[in-house]
């Protein structure tokens, strides 16, 4: 490891604002923050940008920004730290492993911003949009929270379209391509680090908002979802995604 994340590992300790692998946080947010706000995540946070720009816009909300880099968490944290931001925490854990940290209904709202879109069929499972996460979302996100979807992956997107009507989430907003908008919310003007590198090279920028119903199928739809994933690819998709 390079001496200066060695440094900024060894500053990451001293953060009030940062949590690495806390024990038993779950159900006691509020204690944190000290008081009752409503809590929004932003999962694969990178470095924040998504967090900050939230708790600037609404001081009347908590926002965790969540991801296993500590060497990126360490740019929002330091950020906080000099914006004087009360409202902002860092949270460095696998994402697999959230709701051990958080109690059933403790949060309000997801941010999903520019996640890997993970774009072998091999690895969807861990596209932060499938099933077996939505299934960990439903635990810790109060009925009728809402999972936002920022990416500039048109491949992540309709996996996602695919994901919201095989499992008969409400889906509230959609957007193929952001900022041909008329109208841009302040929320979706936010730009992350990754956003800027338009890795995907699609031009597009692209929202969902949803929210998840009372139950979410079981694992024959899973395979259901695996099994047009396969099979789409095999009309025309890249042997690459397979």
């Amino acid at each position: 490891m390079g001496q200066k994340k060695l440094i900024r590992f060894a500053e990451l300790e001293t953060f009030s604002n940062v949590l690495q692998y806390p024990e038993d946080m779950a159900g006691k947010w509020h204690l944190f923050f000290r008081n009752n706000h409503a809590i929004v995540l932003e999962l694969a946070c990178g470095k924040g940008e998504y967090a900050l720009g939230l708790a600037q816009m609404h001081p009347e909300k908590n926002h965790i920004g969540v991801d296993l880099k500590g060497n990126r968490l360490w740019v929002g944290a330091k950020k906080a730290n000099q914006n004087g931001l009360q409202n902002v925490a860092f949270l460095r854990i696998q994402i697999d492993g959230i709701n051990e940290y958080f109690d059933r209904d403790e949060v309000d709202e997801i941010w999903i911003t520019f996640p890997d879109p993970q774009l072998r069929i091999s690895k969807s499972k861990k596209r932060l949009t499938h099933p077996k996460f939505l299934r960990m979302y439903q635990h810790l996100l109060k009925k009728g929270g809402k999972i936002h979807l920022k990416t500039d992956s048109p491949d992540l997107y309709w996996f996602t379209k695919k994901v919201i009507n095989l499992y008969h989430c409400t889906l509230h907003e959609d957007s193929e391509n952001v900022y041909a908008q008329d109208y841009i919310k302040p929320e979706l003007q936010i730009k992350t680090y990754y956003e800027s590198l338009d890795i995907a090279q699609s031009n597009r920028i692209h929202y969902l908002c949803f929210s998840l119903p009372e139950k979410i199928a079981g694992k024959e739809i899973d395979a259901l979802l695996h099994e047009e994933l396969k099979n789409e690819a095999a009309n025309g998709l890249n042997d690459e995604l397979v």
